[in-house]
């Protein structure tokens, strides 16, 4: 008996070999293929100030691989459905390479750019404490408020329309990769299996895929944490804002891993053993219904019933295709899980895109730490989400009117979690920061205190003034003088709109200059007592943003994010099966591809423009070139975090709406190929009794 059962189980095991072999290679590339849009989201800022992007823009950037599926998404669907898959995808994966070549073009052609070089001792920047004259002399005519007009000039150059229209095009490309590999490899996979293990196999690729985002922002974060030139020696460190980190690095490494393991991918046959054989069992079966000589009103009628299950493809055609699309559109289950599927992603948008800025913004982390969270501790509860329900439903095989009410519950805890998110804030990010850079009010003084100080053009560079508020820059703040003190460290003076602090209630780390350090200073000696006098009489400020200790509001954030990450992924199994089942098994193809397009013009394109508009409008301090504007170097924490989450929630709120119409109208679906089984079990009964009233004539 252990020899026969150990044969069976290695005969089973060979058997299943091949589509275990796929999920596995299927889960990895698309891994892979994730790490590169978490890696993305993850240097979107980084990138914004290097190439002096407004969110808008990038916004536009980032849909450009939709545009490409909105336009070749249901026509590739249909088309390579119907050839050799594996061979399509592995095509698609190849176009991915070329995306993440073309990314990390702009770095190679454009350099780190001046902002970046000018902060490196190798072209002339060095610490405070290294400082000399003709270099803080330089700094001063640049940052401080000069009055009789002399301030920082704009710079030509900037904001270079080349590096963005490189990037659009770099996306456009990877949608038509991403449109292949996610509609040709998931039904690949759906008709190899058998349907009760669909769900498990499913899930086990989307929790292969969703380590993708993982790693992704694991790798934006420490590319982030190099110097964008990393050959260079920087004299700031990577919590300071004018920072810039490798962006460009991470692309590399991806692009090297899919163009390996998008070579494996395509070598699959355009059929596995058991597609075949089912086909084969199907051709057998209407040619046994052909021969056989006795006709049963019920056989009839329980053969029509399976032959609507499993007809023949038809050829590939444009009429054909018109048809399809045609059948789709009047399917109301299908369009109200497609509507649905819309208005959640159309929500979903920011937090995929702009989480890394978001924290930045509301929790003052760095953007290294931001793509660190992101990466790991959320989305490690998406992954155990969708791994954990895809078992589940696998397991006890649930009715389709149940996977659809579960999905309207997510919906509605979703949105619960959204407007959570709009209540946990950072009451001292809020408030510490000095914007409207003529209000005389906010300084206690009569007249403007930095009308004159000519600040258009001096680049964002924020000062912490001794009355613990954060100053746009020197220049913003009225300083009008700058001295490095006895300890290297540089103190800006004689700050017309920081209020005094004589009386030594300045934060703690916070020095204050005396007369004693002017007295040192070569600058300062050549003026009088009195004017040393006045210019101590006025405000001081350091360098950097004064701190602010966001952590405690920052861990309730991520711990509403977790649940949120780890309910919605719960419910993208059964979203799958519905969308797939509700609709004829020809046309389960056509699905995906059809309503990809459908998602990426209704959703992918305008969502992400929207909400950078939307981040736009929030901008408090827009960095300035002599052509136009630049990137938003300070946001409005309080008014990105109402309008961002409220908008949102209304979004997913219309989309559990359609949630409920998908509930309703599948009542009738089958979610599991058991039916067929039965059809099958009653046809050979049939037939088996027709063989013995043969016989028996006989």
């Amino acid at each position: 008996m252990l020899p026969a059962a150990s044969g069976y189980s290695r005969e089973r095991f060979t058997k299943d070999l091949p589509i275990k072999l796929l999920t596995l290679l299927y889960g990895i590339v698309g891994c892979i293929f994730s790490m590169t849009y978490a890696y993305f989201n993850g240097t979107i800022t980084t990138i914004e100030k290097r190439f002096k992007i407004p969110s808008k823009n990038t916004g536009i950037i980032s849909v450009g691989n939709d545009i490409s599926q909105t336009l070749v998404s249901a026509v590739l669907a249909y088309y390579a459905g119907k050839g050799h898959r594996p061979r399509w995808i592995g095509f698609g994966l190849l176009t991915i390479v070329f995306f993440c070549i073309l990314t990390t073009a702009p770095h190679f052609l454009y350099g780190p750019g001046e902002d970046a070089l000018a902060l490196t001792s190798e072209f002339g920047g060095m610490p405070d404490e290294n400082a000399t004259m003709e270099a803080i002399e330089e700094q001063r005519s640049k940052t401080l408020c000069r009055l009789n007009g002399g301030g920082a000039e704009c710079e030509v150059g900037e904001g270079n329309f080349a590096p963005q229209l490189l990037l659009f095009v770099a996306q456009f490309i990877s949608g038509i990769g991403g449109s292949l590999y996610y509609t040709l490899g998931v039904s690949y996979m759906d008709d190899n299996t058998k349907k009760s293990k669909t769900p498990a196999l499913l899930s086990l690729s989307y929790f292969l895929r969703m380590l993708g985002p993982a790693i992704g922002y694991a790798l934006a974060s420490f590319c982030l944490r190099l110097y964008i030139a990393p050959q260079m020696h920087p004299v700031i460190n990577n919590k300071d804002p004018r920072w810039l980190g490798a962006w460009w690095l991470g692309w590399l490494v991806m692009g090297g891993l899919l163009s390996f393991s998008g070579v494996f991918l395509s070598m699959f046959p355009k059929e596995l053993p058991r597609a075949v054989a089912r086909r084969k069992v199907e051709e057998n079966r209407r040619r046994e219904k052909e021969r056989l000589s006795v006709k049963s009103t019920e056989k009839e009628r329980l053969t029509a019933e399976l032959d609507q299950k499993t007809t023949a493809e038809a050829k590939a055609s444009f009429q054909d295709m018109l048809k399809t699309f045609r059948r789709l559109i009047t399917n109301k289950t299908y369009m109200c899980n497609t509507l649905s599927s819309i208005f959640y992603l159309v929500g979903y948008t920011p937090y995929w895109i702009f989480t890394p800025k978001y924290i930045e913004v509301q929790y003052r982390q760095s953007a290294a730490t931001s793509s660190m969270v992101t990466g790991t501790v959320a989305l490690a509860f998406s992954a155990v989400g969708v791994l954990l329900s895809g078992f589940i439903i696998s397991r006890y095989k649930p009715r389709a009117r149940y996977m659809a009410a579960w999905n309207v519950i997510v919906g509605f805890l979703t949105v619960a979690g959204i407007l959570a998110y709009a209540f946990i804030g950072c009451p001292g990010n809020e408030s510490s920061v000095i914007v409207n850079i003529h209000d005389s009010s906010l300084a206690g003084n009569t007249t403007t205190c930095n009308s004159a100080c000519s600040c258009d053009y001096v680049r964002y560079s924020p000062v912490c003034g001794e009355n613990n508020m954060t100053y746009i820059s020197a220049c913003h703040a009225g300083c009008k003088k700058l001295l490095v003190n006895s300890e290297g460290k540089k103190i800006f003076y004689d700050c017309s709109c920081i209020p005094s602090d004589d009386a030594g209630n300045s934060t703690s780390q916070f020095k204050r200059l005396t007369s004693f350090d002017l007295s040192n200073d070569e600058v300062s000696q050549n003026t009088s007592v009195h004017s040393q006098l006045e210019a101590l009489a006025n405000g001081q400020a350091m360098p950097g943003a004064c701190p602010v200790n966001c952590w405690t509001q920052f861990v309730a954030f991520l711990a509403v994010m977790c649940c949120l990450k780890f309910v919605g992924a719960s419910g993208r199994a059964s979203n799958f099966l519905v969308s797939v089942r509700c609709v004829p098994e020809k046309d389960k193809t056509a699905a995906m591809g059809f309503g990809m397009t459908l998602c990426s013009m209704l959703a992918f394109i305008p969502s992400p423009i929207f909400f950078g508009w939307v981040f736009d409008r929030v901008c408090l301090v827009w960095g300035k070139t002599c052509t136009n504007k630049g990137n938003c170097w300070l946001y409005d924490p309080l008014s990105m975090r109402y309008t961002l989450n409220f908008t949102a929630a209304v979004f997913i709120a219309i989309g559990a709406i359609f949630d409920l119409g998908v509930w309703y109208y599948a009542k009738d679906l089958k979610i599991f190929d058991e039916d067929v089984k039965e059809v099958e079990m009653k046809i050979v009964q049939h037939e088996e009794e027709a063989n013995n009233e043969k016989n028996t004539e006989i």
